[in-house]
């Protein structure tokens, strides 16, 4: 079953007299539970694919299906609706909060969506400890390192329990061996049922998803299927 279809989606950008188009009559479709990665140098288009996938943007024409949904045709609440319930977000310069510790982190968007403080701190705490990081949730983001900050953020995309983690750049700011532990829990992720999204430049992160699309120039060049998505 398609979680996600895009169809013939393009993207143009008007800037007084000039246009750009930044997506160009893409199409493809993501099944549930499936983890696929876009690779694409920079310019490539694959920032604005990572938005309008994230219901942060729609485009100029076609349609984005999700789970049976128009997303291209929501109103602004509509589609904050969308990635508030449905989509986690995993950035590349973590977005954590720098002087609060990273439970408070993970309880954040459950702090914003009126859940019961001592509910959100027992699933921040069970999230924590997911990531491998029971024995740092009194830490502050400051006293964390690259990688520990990034599972903080995983931790808190899955806060909200979306069926969707849109992550974006995961490994651009951590080491070699921290962003092999990254998306080994993404894989961990995928098979616990959700569906993974990243977005990359490095093709040796890619090699870590089941499916690899790639896109040049907002078009896609290519589409490769990486064997089990495990890293040989």
């Amino acid at each position: 079953m398609d979680q996600i279809s895009i169809s013939h989606v393009r993207k143009v950008y008007n800037t007084g007299d000039v246009e750009t188009v930044a997506l160009d009559n893409i199409s493809f479709s993501i099944k549930k539970g499936e983890f696929v990665a876009i690779v694409g140098p920079s310019g490539s288009g694959k920032s604005t694919l990572m938005h309008i996938l994230g219901a942060l943007d729609t485009p100029t024409s076609g349609t984005y299906i999700l789970d049976g949904q128009d997303v291209s045709k929501l109103s602004k609440d509509q589609l904050a609706d969308i990635r508030n319930k449905n989509i986690g977000f995993v950035f590349q310069a973590f977005n954590l909060l720098p002087r609060t510790t990273a439970l408070k982190n993970v309880a954040l968007p459950m702090t914003y969506a009126g859940v019961p403080k001592d509910e959100r701190n027992k699933k921040a705490e069970q999230l924590l400890k997911d990531v491998g990081l029971g024995d740092r949730m009194n830490h502050t983001s400051s006293q964390l390192s690259g990688g520990q900050m990034q599972r903080v953020a995983i931790a808190r995309a899955l806060s909200m329990n979306p069926a969707i983690i849109l992550a974006d750049e995961p490994t651009g700011n951590i080491s070699t061996v921290q962003a092999e532990e990254i998306m080994k829990i993404f894989q961990d992720l995928q098979k616990q049922g959700h569906t993974i999204v990243i977005i990359t430049h490095e093709p040796s992160i890619a090699v870590y998803a089941q499916r690899t699309i790639y896109i040049k120039d907002g078009k896609i060049e290519k589409e490769v299927k990486n064997g089990k998505g495990t890293k040989n």
